[in-house]
């Protein structure tokens, strides 16, 4: 009978911890997201009081036929490509380095790692300086042409811009993730290959990289999510200019619903790429998961 009631007594204590996050859960992604949900399929502005009347599927019409939408979701899928491959290459490239034994190697570290801590609007503004500026002041400085006008003020270059901000901030916090990877493997096997005359390069495609599969997959997950997101840099960088040669979709989602009062339409643009980054990202964990080996 005590052993009965111990057990229930500590199952309701797990059930009181599991109800704060399930709560929480629920209040903060949950209801918010059936009613976003509801909402794209009404008229309603996003204040109260305005009248509220159900049109059934016009706002994911209007959202299907909005060449500008298509547009920032285009620019959208480029800069993620881009971002994805440049980011976890250099962030795979900086484990390497600093866990091979370089001399100041944790400095490194907490070096690479430092553009991650600012903040995305003030990041932005930091690069718009050094575009409009300082490397402006270079170009005309060494007669280098390409640098001697404002990227940003280039349709063609300001998107590279973007790209250049986003894989220097999110790299160091990505070769962290790679470095976990590199320190679960085991050291007997690198060692065995040392025997058998392997170089350090067949040591990393042969060993290391099959055997951080889950660090790849964990690294390539967060740049999709944080690429397909991005909004902060994107607004304090270029503010989709010049010519909204640079609107990515989440600022296109948010001028929408919030600056031209298109809530509705807005509402639907942002559940379809919601489900569009959903399946992307489910469709590479599953893939990458196949590819797991086991040391």
């Amino acid at each position: 009978m005590y052993n009965e009631k111990t057990l229930i007594d500590k199952l309701k204590v797990v059930g009181t911890f599991a109800a704060i996050p399930l709560f929480a859960f629920t209040v903060v992604m949950l209801i918010p997201l059936v009613l976003g949900v509801a909402m794209t399929f009404t008229t309603w502005t996003g204040f109260s009081g305005s009248l509220l009347e159900f049109r059934g599927f016009e706002n994911y019409k209007i959202a299907f036929t909005d060449p500008g939408f298509w547009d920032s979701m285009g620019t959208t899928f480029k800069y993620v490509v881009f971002t994805l491959v440049f980011t976890n290459v250099i962030a795979f490239g900086l484990a390497l380095l600093v866990t091979s034994g370089l001399r100041g190697q944790n400095f490194f570290r907490m070096g690479f790692f430092t553009p991650n801590l600012i903040g995305g609007i003030i990041l932005g503004f930091i690069w718009q300086f050094i575009f409009t500026r300082v490397i402006v002041y270079f170009g005309e400085a060494t007669g280098m042409t390409i640098f001697q006008a404002s990227w940003l003020a280039d349709p063609d270059k300001a998107f590279w811009t973007l790209v250049i901000v986003g894989v220097w901030q999110s790299s160091g916090y990505m070769m962290l993730i790679y470095i976990a990877g590199l320190a679960g493997i085991n050291k007997s096997l690198l060692e065995a290959a040392d025997l058998d005359g392997a170089n350090a390069w067949q040591k990393m495609l042969k060993i290391q990289v099959p055997l951080m599969i889950p660090a790849f997959t964990i690294s390539l997950f967060l740049t999709l999510q944080r690429s397909f997101l991005v909004y902060d840099v994107n607004l304090s960088l270029t503010n989709g200019g010049p010519f909204r040669s640079t609107e990515l979709i989440a600022m296109h989602i948010y001028n929408d619903a919030f600056l031209y009062q298109n809530y509705g339409s807005g509402q639907a643009k942002a559940f379809i790429l919601f489900l569009i980054v959903a399946i992307i990202a489910i469709s590479q964990v599953r893939i990458m998961k196949k590819m797991e080996v086991e040391s």
